[in-house]
């Protein structure tokens, strides 16, 4: 019995297919094999975009990889490297090249900001000369050779219009609470490379939604740094502060109350840390577990007392610990005359952990930055699509208790780019 044209491809489609399945099945077998091993997710990544990139590619040309076919229209051409940045790492994925025409998968377009200005950064530092190996490493696998510096100005010009947009926005409204961390980054300068602080502002207004007002690039922490950062951010438009929360910075706390007007949050986490420092590591978790009875109170009078109390138990045998709470007193327990509905958002730096993590991930690939500008457009284009994401999200303190903190009750816009 002979078979048709459309009985031998369908033949073959069907054994193509077969054998694909075949393949596809095993590749899993294999990765379902490795457990709990920490990159299986990346891996499971890799794996699942590899798979439809190589079914687009069978799709454009008509037939699968290697199947002879009266009916196809393309040809595959070998594979071009690119690196694809994640939410669980660097990916490597080869992306399929066609004899006619082009492809590119549609899930890697187009790229977020974050990504942009992290890939203009490195080719900056590339054709500067003052990438390091693992930069250079990088440029290769995302198959930037041959870079030219025109290319580079115009592709940081560009995410360079949209971050100094947002980080120069008016600031409408009142923001009773203002968290400011820095996070210390190595940049070359004048041949040298020295380290230098970024400072971020995040703040809440009065409808219980999470912004970050502002960004700078400092040598040093000294109060003259800290005084100009925040008369930029008044100068925006900032107003209504209450309470600044940040960790023991030099400078900071004369600046806000000289500027700002404002209570001054040490850091709780911090501060415990610090704490525990003068205690002995058999001893650290009785001492702690004292120090937390102050922040189970449920006024700020009877937290004043606890602590008091905590602090002369601690005299005789820890007299350094009991000498720093005698000094934080005042700053460790600011928080507690606010709402109690806020106090656990409030009492720490915490809810900038996430973002400065993101902020290290990413800065960490570039390692030493050719210029400020170049932090500058890393960082704030993270900080700009990290904003985006708060709009959507619920409020990030309940109404309760705001209004009575605001000094304008007028309604306000959120000042967000798009």
């Amino acid at each position: 019995m002979s078979l048709g044209k459309v009985g031998l491809r369908h033949l073959n489609f069907t054994e193509n297919n077969t054998m694909t399945t075949t393949k596809t099945n095993i590749a899993l077998a294999e990765l379902a094999e490795k457990g709990a091993d920490a990159d299986l997710l990346k891996q499971m990544i890799q794996f699942v975009a590899q798979r439809m990139m190589e079914m687009d590619a069978e799709s454009l040309c008509a037939a699968g990889y290697g199947e002879r076919s009266p009916e196809r229209l393309n040809s595959r051409n070998g594979y071009r490297e690119r690196l694809w940045e994640t939410r669980a790492g660097s990916v490597e994925l080869k992306i399929p090249k066609l004899r006619k025409g082009s492809y590119f998968p549609g899930f890697l377009e187009p790229r977020r900001t974050a990504e942009k200005a992290l890939a203009a950064v490195i080719q900056e530092a590339y054709v500067q000369g003052v990438s390091t190996r693992s930069v250079d490493e990088l440029v290769k696998a995302m198959g930037m050779s041959g870079i030219s510096k025109s290319q580079v100005s115009r592709l940081c010009a560009e995410i360079d219009e949209r971050v100094h947009a947002f980080l120069e926005r008016p600031i409408e409204g009142d923001w009773p609470y203002l968290w400011i961390d820095a996070t210390y980054l190595k940049v070359r300068e004048a041949g040298r490379i020295v380290s230098v602080a970024g400072i971020i502002a995040v703040a809440v207004n009065t409808d219980g939604v999470r912004e970050v007002l502002g960004m700078a690039i400092g040598p040093s922490e000294a109060e003259p740094f800290w005084t100009a950062f925040l008369r930029s951010l008044t100068r925006r438009g900032l107003r209504g502060v209450k309470l600044v929360i940040s960790d023991a910075h030099g400078g900071l706390k004369a600046a806000a109350a000289k500027v700002l007007k404002a209570t001054w949050q040490r850091c709780r986490v911090h501060f415990l840390r610090n704490a525990l420092a003068h205690a002995g590591k058999g001893q650290r978790r009785v001492v702690l577990a004292m120090i937390n009875t102050v922040f189970a109170q449920q006024t700020q009078e009877a937290a004043i007392a606890q602590w008091r109390s905590v602090a002369d138990q601690l005299r005789t045998k820890f007299p350094r610990l009991s000498a720093l709470m005698d000094d934080a007193e005042t700053d460790v327990l600011a928080f507690m005359s606010f709402p109690k509905s806020h106090r656990v958002q409030i009492h720490s730096t915490n809810p900038l952990e996430r973002l400065n993590a993101e902020i290290k991930r990413r800065t960490n690939v570039v390692g030493i930055f050719p210029n400020d500008a170049a932090i500058t457009r890393l960082v704030g284009a993270l900080l700009l699509e990290q904003n985006d994401e708060w709009q959507l999200q619920r409020r990030y303190l309940p109404l309760e208790g705001l209004q009575s903190l605001a000094e304008n009750q007028t309604a306000r816009l959120s000042a967000v780019v798009n």
